[in-house]
């Protein structure tokens, strides 16, 4: 099984492959981002398609000295897509090259002339096999030169993707949603909520069973996580969840349900203006779900107020609308649906606009009735650039109808706006150790002691299996001091390393620096690695010991209802955790100075080509010489 690393580098090695090709095209990446996605799919459903057939082949029946032939019904037992033979991946990979010399005929009867064709007809074949995933895989393989759709083909025809089976396929998939998002995210980025955002609203809901809506489900991020989620518990997700969904951009709902059975899920999705949440309960789920997650858009104008208010789901009443009878900011509206489809002890989590949580008005009265019902549970206050092409902070909000007793009328209130992990300079993230270390809070202020104990046994498992496998026997005593000293001991250890890495290189022969610089690159990126943990060990135990809940001035704090009341209703958390006195934010002022001038010079380096591709142009048009006599 491949380690993470190594899938890590697979993610980026496919989508630099795929990238290249898309440069080298005339398509947007709008055009070209669900074709790849469907590549991706049909990688994915073949993978595991061999991998059931040979199941099934272990156990099949023979006569006249043959086993039986695989059929359809045999893969739909095992949750699974019968491919016949044209949609199977191995198939379409090794077609020659004059494709049109087969004679080849479509599910229409008609003669294939060209490899889009081909690939066209493989998704109509996998359409016919799934009720869920019918007119959804993309057809526009025509749009394609045969050259660059055989070479997407081979991209994906990776043999590590056999090595590493269906889940991290499914990762790899979310791989290139993610980047994907990130380059259109100027024109459609709103099909995709960041990661680590899910996570953090997954993770606090805990989702074990029973049925999950998304009345705004993108590209079904919230779905996939809830399914890890589900299945790492040693559940099975399709058979202890069900999942609903509402998306109104059918494009975005086609890569949910793409997203979905690549991760092995079955869901009712639904799309179009039926799915338009605002005006429409196109499940007919209101007070029956277990768990509500979305992240909708924020601040929606113009919503019809009288269709809307005809379409209920409003327990606190309509916001005000204006003098067209329409609802200025939706925002009340979607809390209120939130939780209006909550049965009675569901739990709901959604990302909201942080002008939200004290906003004015007709929203005020509507979160006072909201705060009154003892129902809100937890508010998170999310920094800056977490979302990829907008720098907008937001917050995430928790709803619990089921909270125990001593817990009824308080509410956490977590200030994160300064905690997060810096990815480049427009993006911002929690990393794996920071949503835990959140959770940790939630967990202390629900009283769940035990969970946070093990979290700090997962700090010294981990760390001592890190510090292991780097081979770095001076990092032992990290593990005597783990959670107060380790910090300066792995930073005394990174100097040196960058110090020795340093006389190495400069020591060693020219032709050979390239090769040693990767080796010590390796090894103290690997360390690095170990110090990230260790400082967010440090940062939990700083504050929590070994488990007893105190509010930390500027980060979180647990108020009572008659506190809310004295603050006008405001669920801003910044409004009752105060403000933290300064700490050192952790980066390294060197590492980013060096990130800082390598940006530079790339810029300057586009800069350059920029202004000689444009001077070039003005010497074709003949308008150079007149420019410089000007």
């Amino acid at each position: 099984m491949m380690d993470n690393k190594s899938i890590k580098k697979l993610e980026s090695d496919l989508w630099e492959s795929a990238d290249l090709l898309r440069a080298d095209s005339k398509l947007t990446s709008n055009q070209y981002c669900m074709p790849v996605l469907g590549l991706l799919f049909l990688r994915y459903a073949y993978s595991r398609f061999k991998m059931v057939e040979e199941e099934i082949l272990k156990n099949r029946p023979i006569r006249n000295g043959r086993k039986m032939p695989v059929e359809a019904s045999d893969f739909t037992a095992k949750s699974a897509l019968f491919l016949p033979e044209m949609a199977q991946y191995s198939w379409l990979v090794n077609l020659p090259e004059n494709v049109a010399a087969l004679e080849l005929i479509n599910v229409s009867g008609q003669a294939m002339r060209s490899l889009g064709e081909v690939v066209n007809n493989a998704m109509e074949l996998v359409e016919q096999q799934s009720e869920q995933l019918t007119g959804v895989l993309p057809k526009s393989y025509t749009d394609f030169s045969d050259d660059l759709l055989e070479e997407l083909l081979r991209i994906f025809n990776n043999n590590a993707l056999d090595a590493v089976g269906g889940d991290v396929i499914g990762r790899i998939y979310e791989y290139f949603l993610n980047k994907f998002a990130k380059n259109i995210a100027s024109d459609d980025g709103v099909f995709f909520t960041p990661k680590s955002l899910v996570k953090m609203i997954v993770n606090i809901l805990e989702p074990t069973s029973g049925i999950l809506l998304d009345p705004a489900c993108g590209s079904g991020g919230m779905f996939v996580q809830t399914g890890d989620f589900v299945n790492e518990a040693g559940l099975q997700a399709n058979s202890s969840m069900t999942f609903y969904g509402q998306e109104k951009v059918e494009y975005n709902a086609q890569l949910c349900l793409m997203n979905m059975a690549v991760h092995g899920l079955t869901g009712v999705i639904k799309s179009g203006d039926e799915a338009n949440s605002f005006y429409h309960d196109a499940h007919n789920l209101e007070g029956c779900c277990d768990y509500v997650m979305a992240n909708p858009p924020f601040n929606v104008d113009k919503v019809k107020a009288e269709s809307a208010s005809n379409a209920g789901r409003l327990p606190f009443g309509m916001p005000k609308e204006n003098k067209n009878k329409e609802i200025g900011n939706a925002n009340y509206l979607w809390i209120s649906y939130f939780y209006a489809y909550l049965n009675e002890a569901g739990r709901a989590g959604f990302v909201m606009a942080s002008s939200a949580t004290d906003s004015k008005g007709s929203d005020k009265d509507i979160r006072e009735k909201l705060a009154k019902t003892g129902h809100v549970d937890v508010v998170i206050s999310v920094g800056n650039n977490f979302f990829y092409g907008k720098s907008l902070p937001c917050s995430l909000w928790f709803f619990d109808k089921g909270k125990k007793d001593e817990l009824k009328n308080k509410i956490l209130f977590i200030d994160a706006r300064n905690y997060y992990t810096v990815v480049d300079r427009t993006l911002n993230e929690w990393s794996e150790w920071q949503l835990k270390n959140m959770n940790a809070i939630v967990w202390l202020y629900r009283g769940e002691k035990e969970k946070y104990k093990a979290l700090l046994e997962e700090y010294r498992a981990v760390l001592k299996a890190m510090i292991a496998e780097a081979g770095e026997d001076a990092l032992k005593a990290v593990m005597d001091d783990l959670f107060t000293g380790g910090v300066e001991i792995v930073e005394k250890r990174l100097e040196m390393l960058r110090e020795s890495a340093k006389k190495a290189v400069e020591d060693c022969e020219k032709k050979e620096r390239k090769e040693l610089r990767a080796v010590w690159d390796n090894k103290i990126a690997f360390v690095k690695e170990i110090a990230d943990v260790v400082k967010e060990a440090n940062w939990l135990y700083s504050k929590f010991g070994e488990g007893e809940y105190g509010d930390i001035l500027g980060l979180c704090k647990i108020a009572d209802m008659e506190a809310v009341e004295g603050k006008g209703w405001s669920l801003t958390p910044g409004a009752y955790v105060g403000v933290a006195p300064e700490e050192d934010d952790g980066v390294d002022f060197k590492e980013r100075m060096v990130e800082i001038h390598k940006e530079l010079l790339e810029l300057q380096a586009e800069s350059n080509k920029l202004m000689n591709s444009i001077s070039e142009n003005m010497k074709q048009l003949g308008l150079w010489d007149e420019m410089i006599q000007s």
